[in-house]
C-alpha cells in the first residue's frame, strides 16, 4: 500500500526540480529586481513583497502546472490547492521579513533573497506532493 508519494529521488523528480529551478530563477530574478526598485522608490519591504508575491504566484501557475509537473489532473482542484500553498508561502515570507528585518534589524534586501529560497523550497514540495500530485484522489477511491 502506497499511502504517500515518496518518489522524490527519482529521475522524474530530479527533472521536475531542474525545471522548477529554471522557472524560479527567471521569475524570481525579475521579481527581485522590481522589489529592489520599488523599495528604493519608497515602498515598504512588506508592501512590496506582498504586491509582487501575488503577481508572481498568478503568473507561475501555468508554468508550474504544465512545464514543471506536467499535471493532467483537475485544473480547478489544483488551482485551489495552489492558492492554499501560496497563502502558506506568503505567510512564511512575511514572517521572515517581520522577524529578520523588524525584530532583528537585518537589511531587507538580503533577507528577501533568503526568504525567496526558503519559500521556493517549501513550494516545490507543496506543489509536488499536494498541488500537482500524480494522482488526484476522488471520493470514489477506497480509503
Amino acid at each position: 500500500m502506497n499511502d504517500l508519494p515518496f518518489d522524490f529521488i527519482s529521475r522524474r523528480s530530479l527533472i521536475q526540480l531542474c525545471r522548477y529551478g529554471l522557472i524560479g530563477i527567471a521569475s524570481n530574478s525579475a521579481g527581485y529586481m522590481i522589489y529592489l526598485l520599488i523599495t528604493y522608490l519608497g515602498v515598504t519591504p512588506k508592501i512590496a513583497m506582498s504586491l509582487l508575491y501575488g503577481v508572481g504566484a498568478a503568473v507561475s501557475f501555468w508554468g508550474n502546472r504544465k512545464l514543471t509537473f506536467a499535471h493532467k489532473g483537475n485544473q480547478l482542484g489544483a488551482g485551489v490547492r495552489y492558492v492554499i500553498a501560496h497563502c502558506l508561502g506568503y505567510f512564511i515570507n512575511l514572517a521572515i521579513l517581520i522577524i529578520m528585518v523588524d525584530k532583528l534589524g537585518y537589511a531587507h534586501q538580503g533577507v528577501q533573497v533568503v526568504a525567496i529560497f526558503v519559500v521556493a523550497i517549501f513550494l516545490f514540495f507543496a506543489f509536488k506532493f499536494f498541488v500537482f500530485r500524480k494522482t488526484d484522489f476522488s471520493s470514489t477511491e477506497k480509503l
